[in-house]
Order: structure tokens, then sequence, then C-alpha cells
């Protein structure tokens, strides 16, 4: 009669597979130390990903030497466990504020969701390190198996919009919302708020700068005063008036533009420096101008916002 086998030994690899739980390029199924084998895919400007989790209930995708893959078990809030380790490396000669785009794809690249996240005020020559998470999936959606960075944008910190909740030294809040598009019709509001303690006055118009992917002044571009032609719209038609904001009140302004082509080079302005009147303290916010040939911006007078219902 054969001796039962000793159950110390599978015990021994369970344990070796949990506590690795890191996959990588080579032999389907093969199991690596959790520092895993560096990522080779190039980062996205200063952004590389450097590891995904998935949870244990997720198939693992087929390995490559672009992940590391670690399956943990799946967590029991309805939370997906989807994650991925990245990085940002600050490469260029003053600190920016970085968000990025993240999409958590299938095998075939559908996106099946995705996050932003800000990395501000990096150091020139930095590298910080975070982890995006996927969060609950959408229902129905299939399996995810991938992240990919989608899209970065950059900004001088001193110029970037404040963070949720913050007030900046000026005592006034600016920020851009991410627009509506219909028939080739683009608008981006702009929205200012006085969150400090004294009256702000405006007058007009917002001061704009079209900046390109390297921050550089944008030309051939021709700012309006109101709808300017772009399209019909009686609110970038009012005519500046003067208002003074008390601690806590609001004002909107607003960016018009058609993505339409025809003779000539489209231009795209990924970067718009606002200030919101001369010599007061630029934000840099981006709305990403895809101009096509029309060469041309509609801009609208600093107006109260609309009365809420």
């Amino acid at each position: 009669m054969r001796e039962a086998t000793p159950l110390l030994p599978a015990l021994a690899v369970l344990l070796l597979l949990t506590a690795c739980g890191s996959e990588h390029a080579g032999a389907p199924g093969a199991v690596a130390p959790a520092s895993g084998v560096p990522v080779t895919d190039p980062p996205v400007e200063g952004v590389r990903i450097t590891s995904i989790t998935l949870p244990s209930a997720t198939p693992a995708p087929t390995p490559s030497d672009r992940f590391r893959v670690h399956p943990d078990p799946l967590p029991a809030t309805g939370d997906s466990g989807i994650s991925a380790a990245y990085e940002v490396t600050n490469s260029g000669t003053g600190a920016l504020t970085y968000t990025i785009l993240f999409d958590f794809t299938t095998d075939a690249g559908e996106v099946m969701g995705n996050r932003r996240e800000t990395v501000r005020s990096l150091a020139p020559g930095a590298t910080r390190r975070g982890t995006v998470r996927l969060g609950a999936p959408a229902p129905g959606s299939s399996r995810v198996s991938r992240v990919k960075v989608a899209q970065v944008t950059r900004v001088p910190a001193a110029e970037a919009p404040p963070a949720p909740g913050q007030c900046p030294p000026s005592g006034v809040r600016l920020t851009a919302d991410d627009g509506d598009a219909a028939m080739g019709l683009r608008v981006v509001g702009l929205h200012l708020e006085n969150c400090g303690k004294r009256d702000y006055a405006l007058d007009g118009y917002p001061l704009l700068e079209l900046l390109d992917e390297d921050l550089a002044p944008v030309r051939g571009v021709r700012i309006v005063h109101g709808s300017g032609g772009v399209s019909p719209d009686a609110r970038f038609d009012e005519p500046a008036r003067p208002l003074v904001l008390k601690p806590g009140d609001s004002a909107v302004s607003g960016l018009m533009w058609r993505n339409t082509t025809g003779f000539g080079t489209p231009v795209d302005v990924p970067y718009v420096r606002v200030r919101a009147e001369r010599g007061a303290a630029p934000v840099t916010v981006t709305p990403h101008l895809d101009l096509g040939t029309t060469g041309k911006l509609a801009v609208r007078a600093w107006a109260r916002p609309p009365a809420r219902d």
C-alpha cells in the first residue's frame, strides 16, 4: 500500500503563488516574484503604467512584456478590484501639474471604463507614483484585461486650476467645464467663483492666450467677442456689463468654435491660458480646441449664471 503524499509541499506552492501573484512575458502561466520584469511600453508624455492588478475572478490577459499582472481575490464590496500602478516623470524645466485619462479595456480594445487622475506640482526631474482604480464596473460590461494611458495634459503648476474645494491665493477660482458638442459646433463654459473674502469686480471678456502642446503661442486664430458669425447664440451676443462678485458669487463666460475643415491646415489648440481680467493671475485650462480650418474662436462676456429653478 502506497503512503499518502504529504500536504506540506502543495501548501508551500499555494502560498508561493498567493504571495507572488505576478505573471509576465515568458511561458504561459509562468509566475514571477512581485518585482517582476520591467514593463517595456514607452511612456506617454511622461506617464507609464508599471503594472495592472486583476481579481482572481477575472481571467488573466495573455502574457506579454507590456504588463505585470497581479491576480488578487475579488473584493466583496462590489468594487471590481481592477487597478493599475503608474508613474509620472517630469522631464521639463518647470514644475507641472498632470491630468491623466486612463482607459480600462478588453483584449479587443473596447473601453469598459475610464478614470482621471491629477498629479499636482511635480518638480523638474522628479517622478511620482500612484494607483488608479476602476471601481465598480458598469452593468453588462465585458471583462477588463488591459489599462492604457489615453490622454495626458500638462500645465505649469502655478497656472493649474485649483483642486476641488480649494481657493487659490487670488481669491477667485477659475475652471472650464467639459463642454457641449453638436453638428460640428463646440461650446466650453468658463466658470469664475469668488471664493475669497473681498468683492471682485469684472467688466468685459476673459483674456485668452492659445497654446500648443509645448505651451508655446498658437498663431493664426482670430479671437472674436460675441458669436462672431461662428453660430447664432443670444448668450454670446449679450453686451459686456460691469459685475461685482460678492464672496460666494459666480460669473460665467464661454468659448465657441466649429471644427469644420476646408482649404488650409486644421488647427488644434490643446491649452488656453485664461485671465479673468487684465492683470489677473493666469489659469491654463485644457478644452482642446479642434478649430478645423475656420481659424476663429468666439468668446462670451462675463455674465451672471442663470438663475436656478
